[in-house]
């Protein structure tokens, strides 16, 4: 650049390659976008390549078994019993239960971190929030199992099981909470100031200015919040493994004060313990049917989520 700036004073002219820099320089930068380009790339072989595994054991499942076998009285795949409609409800309520918790405790504390609490109480409540989200599920399981259940929904519900979805679902949704609140906070805080102070100049309380301007303004990130804790919730495996109940498989039923089955709990009482599932000869390629419908409804919540924060997406 010094000689460009030596030739420019001079008189003389420029030309592309004095413009382009040193030789080491483009080396270089070539270098580290090969390396950036190269981690792509194989991000994009893995997905395809599980997703590759995923469809052609699901096809193979498929041929194995009658369609009308899909839609029976349980889930036992051992036995030759493959209802979808058992885990893909039971998942359903779990999640359901869990966003009931998540949402009002994540959006609360995400609230009151952007615009309550002071910038250095900020500073101490948020990590300590995020460290929520470190607990490793399968102590949360045991929470779940043992007090969740006994002291919270056994008491509440006289005729709930020690094992049930009610327990796996708060226990997931105290999981779910930090991320809701962390990615909430995020898009509330990125609201610019000048709304806030235009709200209160006009004799807003901070309540309303919260709700009606700061929480509409941030609405994209708020929701988007949302969709990947309930993604977060449909993909738990451990609370619902250990307090669910539903180990062996279970048979269809919207009572979530009793044993149930999601599908990923579904898919780690099916393979834990042996390296080819015992039972029925489906029962192994069911495994992987299960995860292909997994992968299709997160699929399918992030894609929504994606249009959706497009489509209501403000810039400031």
């Amino acid at each position: 650049m010094a000689e460009a700036e030596a030739m420019t004073k001079s008189g003389a002219t420029l030309s592309l390659s004095d413009l382009r820099g040193s030789s080491s320089r483009r080396r270089k930068e070539g270098a580290i976008r090969a390396i950036f380009l190269t981690a792509a790339g194989i991000s994009v072989v893995i997905s395809a390549l599980i997703i590759t595994s995923l469809v052609g054991e699901a096809l193979k499942f498929l041929s194995q078994v009658d369609l009308g076998g899909l839609w029976q009285r349980g889930w036992f795949p051992r036995r030759g019993l493959f209802d979808i409609k058992t885990i893909v409800v039971g998942t359903m309520l779990v999640s359901a239960i869990a966003m009931i918790v998540a949402a009002p405790l994540g959006l609360g504390a995400a609230i009151y971190l952007s615009e309550y609490a002071s910038p250095r109480l900020r500073r101490v409540l948020k990590p300590i929030l995020e460290i929520l989200a470190g607990i490793p599920s399968v102590v949360m399981g045991f929470f779940a199992l043992t007090f969740i259940s006994p002291v919270l929904v056994q008491k509440l519900t006289s005729g709930a099981t020690l094992f049930n979805m009610a327990a796996a679902g708060i226990g997931v949704g105290i999981l779910v909470t930090p991320l809701v609140a962390s990615i909430a906070e995020d898009a509330m805080h990125a609201v610019p100031r000048s709304m806030r102070e235009a709200a209160y100049g006009l004799g807003s309380k901070r309540m309303t200015t919260s709700l009606r301007i700061v929480f509409p303004a941030a609405v994209s990130g708020i929701v988007a919040a949302l969709i990947l804790g309930i993604s977060r919730a449909i993909g738990e495996t451990m609370v619902v493994a250990i307090a669910a109940g539903g180990t062996g498989g279970s048979l269809f039923t919207t009572n979530v004060f009793g044993p149930g089955q999601t599908m990923t709990a579904a898919m780690t009482a099916l393979a834990s313990g042996s390296d080819q599932v015992s039972g029925n000869t489906a029962a192994f390629n069911s495994l992987f049917f299960v995860g292909l419908l997994l992968f299709f409804i997160t699929l399918s919540l992030n894609l929504v989520s994606d249009r959706f924060v497009r489509r209501v997406r403000r810039r400031y």
